[in-house]
């Protein structure tokens, strides 16, 4: 078993809803790409995964569908993630029969035990030798340079695809922790149904992702404007319109004072001696949500905390998982495990 655990693989998967990131040990971040899978809808056969499954959205003829096989942080459809899982990791060259891989992937906080299982399944289905699970929040935690493991309080928002997980972490786990189903994909949700009631114009999902990266703020006093291009509502035909920052602010509104509430439920269930350490230290973002202009000062006025975006927001949770899969010994207690046996 050792011999074994020596000349495996080390895989870090975050399993995101909206992007799979795969960390190897030794090599870093090995691939980057969109959670998308391109069917033939009849036969159910792969036709493109990721970027190039992605590219196809909204621009298929009918017998092929692109789908996205897990939304709000878990897996959706168990199959179709899957096949994705296996050609990502044929990519990066993990196809051993032989020596399989340790696989460690992320998950949010408070899944169920059948969501859990759901991953761990894809995980052994896809060739792990051992499986583990590690919440999302700790992943980010370590990722971003935090020191869980000492009796001091740190405070994680992680703003995803599909959830934003809010955590304060102590002694290597999770003390108050919540899970909330907004992240980027709400966002690009509400900038196509703003755009559709003021404009009288339909996006697509791709439009409103450009949107967001563009212009998109959490700062309602931002200053820019982008050309969104659609289908006229009334007429069916093809119009441009300029959306400004502002507008953006306000599609996101709400979502953003649900994050904010939710940041503020987690500080008031915190225990005092960690909130001490909290307002000296201030409060982590990570995610890719974490990128939306001026989402760090909105929440430190919304939390009366100091807010500060990792240095690698995007890339912080595989990271975090890959120095966890490293250190086994070290954070054994919170963690999940599946063990498939070392030859079937």
């Amino acid at each position: 078993m050792n011999i074994l655990n020596k000349f495996s693989k080390k895989i870090a998967i975050d399993l995101g809803t909206a992007t799979v990131i795969i960390y190897e040990s030794g090599k870093g971040i090995v691939l980057q790409e969109p959670s998308f899978v391109a069917l033939d809808s009849k036969s159910n056969k792969i036709i493109a995964v990721g970027e190039e499954a992605r590219r196809m959205l909204g621009r298929t003829p009918a017998n092929i569908k692109v789908v996205r096989p897990l939304k709000d942080g878990v897996i959706a459809d168990f199959e179709v993630a899957e096949m994705m899982l296996k050609s990502f990791l044929k990519k990066v060259g993990v196809k051993s029969r032989f020596i399989k891989p340790q696989i460690m992937v992320c998950i949010p906080v408070g899944v169920t035990g059948v969501e859990s299982r759901a991953v761990l399944e894809a995980a052994v289905q896809v060739g792990a030798r051992k499986a583990y699970l590690i919440e999302e929040p700790i992943a980010a935690a370590i990722g971003a340079g935090l020191g869980i493991e000492k009796a001091e309080g740190n405070m994680v928002i992680d703003i995803g695809g599909g959830t934003t997980e809010i955590a304060v972490l102590s002694l290597g786990g999770i003390v108050v922790g919540e899970s909330i189903r907004v992240g980027g994909d709400k966002f690009d949700e509400a900038l196509v149904r703003y755009v559709r009631e003021n404009y009288n114009l339909v996006i697509g999902e791709s439009t409103a992702e450009e949107i967001k990266i563009n212009i998109g703020s959490a700062d309602p006093n931002f200053s820019a404007k982008f050309e969104v291009k659609g289908r006229d509502l009334m007429t069916g035909l093809p119009r441009h319109i300029e959306l400004s920052a502002e507008e953006t602010n306000k599609a996101f509104k709400e979502l953003l004072d649900n994050i904010a509430h939710a940041a503020r439920r987690v500080l008031e269930q915190t225990p005092p001696e960690l909130s001490a350490d909290i307002v000296e230290k201030g409060i982590i973002l990570t995610g890719g949500g974490s990128l939306l202009a001026g989402i760090d000062k909105f929440l430190s006025k919304e939390t009366e905390v100091g807010v500060f975006v990792s240095d690698d927001p995007l890339t912080c949770v595989a990271e975090g998982t890959g120095q966890a899969l490293n250190e086994l010994d070290k954070i054994s207690n919170v963690l999940s495990t599946g063990n498939q046996g070392v030859f079937s």
